[in-house]
């Protein structure tokens, strides 16, 4: 089964060898990683949208430390808990970026014998190259989640995490009955960076729980702390962050001097 519609018709595409096709004959080659190209020229406003190679970089090798691993088996234990029950779920991650946390749950899922199939969305070309080579148990597409070429009804499981959040969209791919996991950035995550960037350090706000098409089951809370033991592994943090792209080159330029850092970490899962 693919998960993957046809961003010209909607309607759904056959995976072939070397390419997907829909009934009206619109075809789309898969790169030799693996993933295909699903978004169309007048949805790219850049000439590589998305999160750039910089940003990707520090954040897998920020991941492959296992600075966020409390998150990641967190979101597998709630997606375990929901789809223990179904015989061949299909989980999808709406921005899913660089593969981190879908792939590591495809594992966690077939470790407890779930025959689940996984894909993952994301609008930067880069970071689905990415997740294609490390993770070629997903089906990746390049792709906006504002029009996910992706069919209606589609996914058991919708994931999103840190990424913008598409109510009318999402609640489009999700089945009757499936569930919608959110995961946002609690208070005070990565307050202790903050501090070392900026003159007036804020929390970041609470998000709110109410999304058309879905009712809200609940809200679980994960927080912990993290020692940074490089300048390298502390500007890998910063670079991953929204934060790297809005803070001005003096405020940035006070991270130089760190040594080490030590910061509170968490998400809420929604």
């Amino acid at each position: 089964m693919s998960f993957f519609a046809c961003p010209v018709c909607m309607q759904k595409l056959e995976r072939e060898e070397k390419r997907y096709i829909c009934p009206q004959g619109h075809s789309f080659d898969i790169a030799k990683e693996g993933y295909v190209h699903l978004l169309p020229a007048n949805r790219m406003h850049t000439r590589l949208p998305g999160d750039g190679g910089e940003m990707l970089a520090a954040r897998r090798r920020i991941l492959d430390a296992g600075r966020y691993e409390l998150f990641s088996n967190c979101l597998n234990a709630l997606v375990l808990e929901r789809l223990a029950e179904e015989k061949r779920p299909a989980v999808l991650d709406a921005g899913c970026g660089e593969g981190y946390y879908t792939g590591r749950l495809l594992s966690a899922l077939h470790a407890e014998g779930i025959e689940a199939q996984a894909a993952g969305v994301d609008i930067s070309k880069i970071a689905v190259r990415m997740a294609a080579k490390r993770y070629p148990g997903l089906e990746l597409a390049v792709g906006s989640i504002f029009h996910m070429p992706v069919s209606d009804g589609a996914a058991d499981c919708l994931l999103s995490v840190f990424a913008p959040i598409v109510p009318k969209e999402f609640a489009r791919v999700v089945k009757p009955g499936g569930m919608l996991l959110l995961a946002v950035a609690a208070p005070r995550h990565l307050y202790q960076l903050k501090q070392a960037v900026y003159d007036r350090p804020y929390e970041n706000e609470r998000k709110d729980t109410a999304y058309p098409g879905f009712v809200f089951q609940k809200r679980v809370p994960v927080r912990g702390e993290i020692t940074l033991h490089s300048n390298g592994e502390i500007q890998d943090l910063f670079t991953m962050t929204p934060y790297h792209w809005k803070t001005s080159v003096r405020d940035r330029e006070k991270l130089a001097s760190l040594s080490a850092l030590t910061t509170e970490i968490g998400f809420d899962f929604l």
